[in-house]
């Protein structure tokens, strides 16, 4: 045949294939198997991270996710190969901030392949199925295993603009299909997930009623939308109440999965019986000191919590402009201008209240400074928008929660952290709440612990972490300890993650140290931990210290 024929019969055949794969997988953007090319570079990496993210994105049909059964075992399938590519890359020869992306890649791939094989959020969960977030998380990327395509309002402008109106009245309109398929696909037994994921769908009903009364004069299709979408997700909650008597089975993991993804999934040293340890001494020392401190300052006056909006409002404020300037004045890290802004707008409103409002409130109501410092969580959030890392890989958000030690680590650490370093020399009394905030952290994370080791049921968690949080500040049927083990047990490791975290940020800054011969400078540390990234604290530790001994044991 003449060679200059079958050129453009082949770009025409090219042509042809190109528009009929287009549409016959229109909405979707999977690639189901990677690129058989040899990974021999750093920038082969980012590229096949890249695809590796779309890959993991289920098949959108019409808006909807698909996670039928059918769907979820062709990607577990698939996933496989993925594996093996990454696995064939020779790293020896990269710096040591490439090797990490290296592991960020192969952590992921153990997290879909841990969801596969355990968690089945898609046929277990049904607080899987929200569809509708009304607020922001405090972290990357929302906690626990949510929905791909969910809407987050936060996510958009307000007031709206006419063409997000439009936006998300098409999504909500995808949400009665979605419960279709849901009822489908739910076929799990775990009894207390079960229960609580229905109580999610119910709150979402609410959410978007809140919403369709906010939106209603300015966009009535969209609020036609949101109370359709309220309807169908009642009708979803009310199936879901119908099937719960049949489901009772555990929700847990086990012990050897727990472990498992400790070390996999989130680059943890540690087995579950080892966590308990950790923190068990953890609960033991917060209740130790918080006594010895309550002795200590007994001729104080005790705290009283804010009583009225204009003392709320002036104690915030002061708050933020107090932690910011013992930030900047105490050489504690390089400050920049969004950071002052981005703690100022989660100051919140004044709640009345003669009771119980909410753990976290109680705290702040006594003193505003202390979870000042636990919202560094907000300046991290800032520092990602407006100073992004220059890895590709570290810019965007680790999935299935891998960043959590980071993240809440450092949060938690650093109430401890600036205590130590005379932030609340001249608030004696809120170091008591220090001890608290230890209290009960450690004291819901043995609760999920204990879930996943299968030694106690959701509301025996939520009882123990009561009991063991002082001042009777926990109610062990308040919304706060109902949510939070809910969510522990959805996402396994997560609810560890707060001490867990701080202990390793506790070794990383032993380390630091010990390398500079006790000459610790606290800006240079927390200026370069910024810069790394969140990312797990093995991880960091490797690149801040150049010893790889924290991840070589998760590795064992």
């Amino acid at each position: 045949m003449n060679l200059r024929l079958l050129k453009p019969i082949c770009f025409s055949l090219f042509i042809l294939l190109f528009f009929y794969c287009n549409n016959t997988q229109q909405d979707s953007n999977i690639q189901s198997l990677p690129s058989s090319a040899e990974i021999t570079s750093y920038d082969q990496l980012v590229d096949f991270f890249h695809q590796w993210r779309a890959f993991r994105v289920p098949k959108m049909i019409n808006g909807v996710p698909d996670y039928s059964i059918e769907a979820m075992d062709q990607q577990f399938q698939d996933l496989k190969s993925w594996q093996n590519q990454l696995n064939a890359v020779d790293t020896s020869a990269w710096t040591i901030k490439q090797q990490i992306d290296w592991y960020l890649i192969w952590a992921e791939m153990n997290g879909l392949d841990f969801a596969h094989r355990v968690k089945k959020p898609w046929s277990r969960d049904p607080a899987f199925y929200v569809w509708f977030y009304p607020n922001p998380s405090d972290v990357p990327e929302r906690e626990a295993p949510n929905i791909h395509g969910c809407i987050e309002l936060p996510n958009y402008d307000w007031p709206l603009s006419e063409k997000e109106a439009t936006e998300i009245t098409q999504r909500f309109r995808q949400g009665t299909a979605l419960y279709d398929q849901a009822k489908i696909n739910l076929t799990g037994d775990a009894r207390d997930l079960w229960i609580t994921g229905t109580r999610s769908i119910r709150e979402q009903s609410q959410a978007l009623q809140n919403f369709a009364d906010r939106i209603k004069v300015d966009f009535p299709d969209l609020e036609t939308a949101t109370l359709e979408l309220k309807e169908a997700s009642n009708q979803f909650a009310d199936w879901l109440d119908n099937q719960a008597p049949s489901k009772t089975g555990t929700s847990g993991v086990g012990k050897e999965n727990y472990s498992w993804n400790l070390k996999n999934v989130h680059l943890l040293p540690y087995t579950w019986e080892e966590e308990v340890l950790l923190m068990e001494r953890e609960l033991a020392r917060s209740h130790s000191s918080l006594r010895l401190f309550e002795h200590r300052h007994r001729s104080l006056p005790k705290l009283e919590k804010f009583n009225n909006a204009e003392q709320y409002d002036q104690e915030l404020n002061g708050a933020v402009t107090e932690f910011m300037a013992f930030l900047e004045d105490n050489e504690v890290l390089s400050t920049k201008d969004y950071m002052d802004p981005a703690l100022r707008a989660k100051i919140g409103r004044f709640s009345p209240n003669d009771g119980i409002r909410g753990f976290f409130a109680e705290i702040g109501y006594r003193d505003a400074i202390v979870m000042r410092t636990h919202h560094y969580h907000w300046i991290e959030l800032a520092r990602m928008r407006e100073e992004p890392n220059e890895s590709p890989i570290r810019k965007v958000p680790l999935r299935y929660n891998i960043f959590d030690g980071r993240a809440e680590g450092l949060a938690t650490a650093m109430e401890e952290l600036m205590m130590n370093a005379g932030l609340l020399e001249n608030r004696p009394r809120a170091k008591e709440l220090i001890w608290i905030l230890l209290a009960q952290r450690a004291a819901r994370g043995l609760g999920g612990l204990y879930q996943h080791g299968l030694e106690m049921s959701l509301e025996e968690s939520c009882e123990f972490a009561s009991k063991w949080t002082p001042w009777g500040l926990l109610p062990a049927d308040g919304g706060t300890i109902t949510h939070e083990e809910q969510f522990y047990l959805r996402q396994p490791a997560y609810g560890t993650s707060y001490v867990i975290g701080k202990l390793e940020i506790d070794k990383l800054i032993a380390e630091y140290a010990r390398q500079r011969n006790g000459n610790f400078v606290l800006k240079e540390f927390m200026d370069e931990l910024n810069r790394v990234g969140i990312i797990p604290v093995s991880l960091v530790y490797w690149q801040m210290t150049g010893d790889k001994s924290m991840l070589e044991k998760v590795l064992k």
